[in-house]
């Protein structure tokens, strides 16, 4: 009797790590009938994706969940940091292992381990029980060359010129000059969340070891959106297998019940759709980044000046942990007269909606992928870690937006450069001669193309599962 495949899939519990794992996990129900997937991730996140209306169990019937304590069951925040990595290492190694073990002894083993990364632990963990496995890449394959290569010959190139955001260097696989400050941040090694570079050096030196159990990266990117980057680190075998996000509504209907970690309003859906098509701002800096007051007070005012109708999310207080700085906007009154503000919503499900315009953004990855995938422009609002990378490759490369420029003294955003820039994306101006807005719809075709049967995408996929 032949055996179905099973797949376990490791994430780091943030939400820019589950949602594209989870649709990586229903993914793979799709493409491999039958197939036994499991999701590893912490307490705290699990009970947060399903304490709520419309959350990932209504989503996921297919996908079964093995949640573990990693010691933050209550209280993890980003700001635990090192501590929280080393002790998700510590825990997630004998869960994981124990789920791995049970396999064996049931006769039906795993067939691949697929895990985020920052968890690079879980390869050595799988081939000590003899499990293929495969890392899971969720930011552009041009941040992964970047990354890589500061750790072949760039590092002490970085540090030199570290106090010089303008100096420029080359990366092979990147067609782009890229400046200090296009960087992501955690090569900026004078910053405190230093650590990172040692979890994303450790990440390199495993995948290159000679007895490594995998050497494969997949990869939330497509071929045609980076060609030259995919296939730059010729030792490793990066393999786009992207955009993991639902790309038809229509078919993925189950996908847009609800945020994974917040229950949403339905009202802002309804006050969208009494808009006119590509009329809306919908201005949104994920799930982390938090702006200043003064900024806050910056992107008011451009709002209000622009005068378009507008979506802003405005993560609740609590969720910002900040105490001391009272965030009541000072027009909020005349904010809501003109646009709506919410404290969480279904981003995908705004962005598939005919009334966007355009989408001002912190420029994360997942954002990004969706922003494509939906055909909205892009005003980039970059904060830290590869976002100024992804802001510079959406604004320079891929011609779907442009970039907000800060204020050289104080590095506030003015509104004028806000207006500016929201003028030029939603009223239809050319950056460089491009159009963006039709530059944006190309991309959202290109999306469909490598993601449906016989696309580039989808035939990676399907060409990784029959290794295994």
């Amino acid at each position: 009797m032949v055996q179905l495949p099973r797949f376990l899939v490791l994430a780091f519990p943030v939400q820019g790590c589950i949602n594209p794992s989870l649709n990586l996990a229903k993914t793979l129900t799709r493409l491999v009938p039958g197939a036994q997937v499991t999701f590893v991730t912490s307490v705290h996140a699990h009970r947060l994706m399903t304490m709520n209306k419309g959350s990932s169990s209504s989503g996921y019937d297919s996908v079964s969940f093995a949640p573990f304590s990693d010691g933050f069951d209550d209280n993890f925040t980003p700001v635990n940091g090192e501590r929280h990595l080393e002790e998700f290492r510590r825990r997630g190694w004998q869960a994981v292992g124990e789920i791995l073990e049970s396999g064996r002894k049931e006769g039906r083993p795993y067939t691949c381990l697929v895990y985020t990364f920052l968890l690079s632990w879980a390869a050595d963990l799988a081939a000590e029980h003899n499990v293929p496995a495969a890392m899971f890449w969720m930011q552009p394959a041009t941040v992964f060359n970047i990354y890589y290569y500061y750790f072949h010959g760039h590092r002490e190139i970085v540090r030199d010129n570290s106090k010089n955001p303008s100096f420029s260097l080359s990366f092979p696989g990147v067609p782009l000059a890229i400046t200090i400050k296009d960087l992501p941040s955690f090569m900026d090694e004078s910053t405190a969340n230093t650590y990172f570079i040692r979890f994303y050096q450790e990440m390199f030196e495993d995948l290159e070891k000679e007895n490594t159990n995998t050497k494969i990266v997949l990869a939330n990117t497509f071929d045609e959106l980076e060609p030259e980057a995919i296939r730059a680190t010729g030792k490793l075998n990066l393999i786009g297998i992207g955009p993991l996000v639902p790309a038809d509504q229509a078919e993925n209907k189950s996908l847009f019940q609800g945020d994974l970690f917040k229950e949403s309003s339905r009202d802002y859906i309804d006050w969208l759709n009494t808009k006119p098509k590509t009329t809306v701002v919908y201005v949104s800096f994920g799930s982390i980044s938090v702006l200043s007051k003064q900024q806050m007070e910056e992107m008011a005012k451009a709002l209000l000046e622009f005068g378009r109708p507008f979506l802003w999310v405005i993560r609740e207080k609590s969720d910002q942990g900040d105490d001391e700085e009272d965030d009541e906007l000072s027009c909020r009154e005349e904010l809501e007269k003109l646009g709506m503000i919410v404290p969480w919503c279904s981003q995908m499900e705004v962005l598939s909606n005919e009334s966007i315009g355009c989408f001002v953004s912190h420029c994360g990855w997942n954002s990004t992928l969706e922003s494509l995938a939906s055909g909205v422009p892009v005003v980039g609002f970059p904060q830290w870690v590869e976002q100024g990378t992804n802001a510079k490759l959406i604004e320079e490369m891929w011609k779907t937006g442009v970039r907000l420029k800060p204020n050289d003294e104080d590095g506030i955003v003015k509104s004028e450069e806000i207006k500016r820039c929201l003028e030029l994306v939603l009223l239809g101006g050319k950056e460089n001669g491009v159009e963006i807005v039709k530059n944006a719809k190309k991309w959202q075709n290109l999306v469909k193309e490598a993601t449906r049967e016989g696309g580039s995408s989808k035939k990676n996929f399907m060409a990784f599962l029959k290794t295994l």
